[in-house]
C-alpha cells in the first residue's frame, strides 16, 4: 500500500521558519521525481521544489529561491523542505508529490502519488 504523509506545518510569523517532512512509503524514492507543492485558497496549485531522479538537479519556483531549501534521504524515503524568511504569501497547504517533472519553469509534475498536506499559515 502506497502512503505519502506530510508533516511540520503550523502557524508561524512573518521571518520564521518551518521544517516539513514527507514520509513515503510502497515506493522507492529513487524511482521518482519527487517534490513539493503547494495551494493557496482561491489560487491554483503551483510547484515550490523538485529533485530530479534522472541527474540530481534541484529546482525551485522563483518565489522561493534563496529561502527554502529541499532534501530527502533515499534510505528513509522521506523528503524535506526547510522554509526560512516565511512571508504571509507563502500561506498556503503543501503537498508532497512523486511522480515524472513534465516542465521545470514552471515546475509542473505528472504524479503517481500525493499526500494528503500540511497547512502553512504565515501571519503578518
Amino acid at each position: 500500500e502506497v502512503q505519502v504523509v506530510e508533516s511540520g506545518g503550523g502557524l508561524v510569523q512573518a521571518g520564521g521558519s518551518l521544517r516539513l517532512s514527507c514520509a513515503a512509503s510502497g515506493f522507492t524514492f529513487d524511482d521518482y521525481d519527487i517534490g513539493w507543492f503547494r495551494q493557496a485558497p482561491g489560487k491554483e496549485r503551483e510547484g515550490v521544489s523538485c529533485i530530479s531522479s534522472s541527474d540530481g538537479r534541484i529546482i525551485y519556483a522563483d518565489s522561493v529561491k534563496g529561502r527554502f531549501t529541499i532534501s530527502s534521504d533515499n534510505a528513509k524515503n522521506t523528503l524535506y523542505l526547510q522554509m526560512n524568511s516565511l512571508k504571509p504569501e507563502d500561506t498556503a497547504v503543501y503537498y508532497c508529490a512523486a511522480g515524472i517533472i513534465v516542465t521545470r519553469t514552471p515546475l509542473v509534475m505528472d504524479a503517481d502519488y500525493w499526500g494528503q498536506g500540511t497547512q502553512v499559515t504565515v501571519s503578518s
